[in-house]
């Protein structure tokens, strides 16, 4: 498929800047694959979607605070810097990505807080990219504790404001565990631990895998020619218990329900040859749009992506590609909230 198909119009109002005030209560688009069918209900509604058996795979990464600011020595001109990949524990080497790029050269030395934390960069990756090293020497435990603190939630540029205290917590999944994603599995920020423990009650299971959401989730498409488009790898990791779970699911034709595209694209790279899920980790660059034949997923959470968006081409291959654009121009319609922060949609 070409890029131009995954155009709408999305008005700038759509984006949600903000949160619901509860979790559970932002809206749910419920879209039945086959028959095209729409639904509009609350997102706690989606107990009446599962029974005893059915499984939903869940993301249990762990945002940690990627964006950073501070200045250059000498100028004292502010700088941002953020956070995307440790190449190395011992020597605090990190991955990042700078602005103002121009004014950030190899040789800089960076402060961050009171000079709590300071900075040399070593190397040029890409136009924005730099490769730093943090002159620290405390504990690993110190260093981590004081990106923690001078740290900022690395809420989406597009939301178009300065991330909050409110963020630290919202900005994070209830099943959030394994730090390192520098951005949030946004379809299950949904769930609220009443919400979890009643879909339990019901016999749902919860699997989950890890799969740290890197910035290339947000990159956007600039081939027409969607075979020719590369995607960031991310780190992912699915385990030997998750894997019975999905399987015995699979086995009993119980829904299989993958709460987000990180969950979904991870199901798919983890595929054996029999077609059942395998324990995997490493990482993956999966890109998935139209045509897609899926192999263990059969249903999928996901919140309202934007136009031209990967993510979006993923929904579309998961609901059919008719479907999907039409339920989006519904969604757009009826005022559903888009992006980090919005509602969510369910195909089944």
């Amino acid at each position: 498929m070409k890029l131009s198909a995954f155009k709408f119009d999305l008005p700038d109002d759509a984006i949600a800047k903000h949160p619901t005030p509860n979790r559970d209560e932002s809206r749910l688009m419920v879209l039945n694959r086959k028959t095209g069918q729409i639904e509009h209900k609350i997102f706690k509604d989606i107990l009446d979607y599962f029974d005893d058996g059915d499984v939903m795979v869940i993301n249990d990464t762990k945002v940690f605070p990627a964006r950073l600011y501070g200045n250059k020595e000498k100028t004292g001109a502010q700088i941002e810097v953020f956070l995307l990949r440790e190449l190395s524990v011992d020597a605090h080497l990190w991955d990042v990505l700078v602005d103002p790029a121009r004014k950030i050269r190899v040789g800089n030395k960076l402060y961050f807080g009171d000079g709590e934390l300071v900075a040399e960069v070593i190397d040029n990756t890409t136009s924005r990219g730099r490769t730093i090293r943090f002159l620290f020497s405390g504990s690993d435990e110190d260093f981590y504790r004081t990106i923690n603190e001078l740290g900022e939630t690395p809420i989406p540029k597009d939301l178009e404001r300065m991330a909050v205290p409110e963020d630290r917590e919202r900005y994070q999944t209830i099943f959030a565990k394994h730090v390192g994603a520098v951005a949030a599995p946004t379809a299950g920020l949904h769930f609220t631990p009443h919400l979890h423990k009643r879909l339990e009650i019901k016999g749902v299971k919860f699997a989950p895998i890890t799969m740290h959401v890197g910035l290339g989730t947000f990159r956007e498409v600039d081939v027409e020619d969607l075979t020719k488009h590369k995607t960031d790898s991310e780190n992912y990791e699915v385990g030997e218990k998750t894997s019975e779970i999905v399987n015995e699911a699979l086995d009993r034709r119980k829904k299989v329900c993958a709460i987000g595209t990180t969950s979904l694209k991870s199901l798919e790279t983890s595929v054996s040859a029999s077609e059942r899920l395998k324990p995997s980790k490493g990482w993956t660059d999966k890109f998935i749009f139209p045509p897609y034949d899926f192999k263990i997923a059969s249903a999928l959470v996901s919140n309202f992506h934007k136009p031209y968006s990967t993510l979006l081409m993923m929904v579309c291959a998961f609901g059919g590609y008719d479907q999907v654009m039409n339920a989006y121009e519904v969604a757009v319609k009826e005022k559903y909230r888009f992006f980090t922060y919005g509602d969510a949609m369910l195909i089944i």
